[in-house]
């Protein structure tokens, strides 16, 4: 199994060949910016109660915690920016390759990002996956997790340029966005392993999620 770090290492190697100086620069910054705002340590953490929540998937159909820990006895949360983040993208298929694994150990996984139904299916369909993707409109989940901020102003023109096009994605023009994020719940809807960045590049290993389910099964 490819590591997800190794994948994130060619994408950047590949975007630092194409993308001008000048650009990356202040991409970089902004994330520098970002970081020294903390907005990390006020997200929830481990020995956290879990807040539940329910969203709608793909299809529309809503998905809750606390029904998906009554019938597995972990739960993965794994919060995404959107189909247009690459990162996100290679996180998405890293995950998607230890599903099966995840539920052998009875693990359901879920992703979350505050895309539309409709923007998640697409999601879903590119990434070819087996679990569930689901819509958090406004952030409102996101937010009561303490991960959510505002995309800095000088990111905005540089994104569309990319083609990447948030508002539309997220059929709203706040720019706000869920630091990456991905925690494993119990059954007892106590937060067991976070990971929580302000560095959208950085991911958690999914061989991580897997150990540490294991070691608490």
């Amino acid at each position: 199994m490819s590591r997800l770090l190794d994948e994130i290492n060619k994408y950047q190697e590949a975007f630092k060949e194409k993308v001008p100086q000048d650009i990356q620069q202040v991409m970089l910054d902004a994330t520098e910016n970002l970081k020294k705002l903390s907005l990390s340590k006020n997200a929830l953490k481990v020995t956290d109660k879990a807040i539940d929540f329910e969203l709608p998937n793909a299809v529309n159909k809503p998905v809750s915690l606390k029904e998906a820990l009554e019938n597995n006895e972990f739960v993965v949360i794994n919060f995404y920016r959107g189909i247009w983040c690459p990162y996100c993208n290679l996180e998405l298929q890293a995950l998607q390759s230890i599903n099966s694994e995840l539920e052998k150990l009875n693990a359901k996984l879920i992703a979350i990002s505050p895309q539309t139904p409709d923007s998640s299916l697409t999601t879903k369909e590119k990434n070819e996956l087996e679990f569930e993707v689901l819509s958090d409109k406004d952030n409102k989940v996101a937010k009561e997790y303490g991960l959510v901020f505002s995309l800095a102003e000088e990111l905005r023109p540089i994104y569309k340029s990319f083609g990447i096009d948030i508002e539309a994605a997220n059929e709203e023009n706040s720019f706000e966005l869920p630091m990456p994020a991905t925690y494993i719940v119990n059954k007892n809807q106590e937060i067991i392993y976070s990971f929580i960045d302000e560095d959208y590049t950085k991911r958690s290993e999914p061989q991580t999620i897997l150990d540490i389910i294991q070691k608490n099964s």
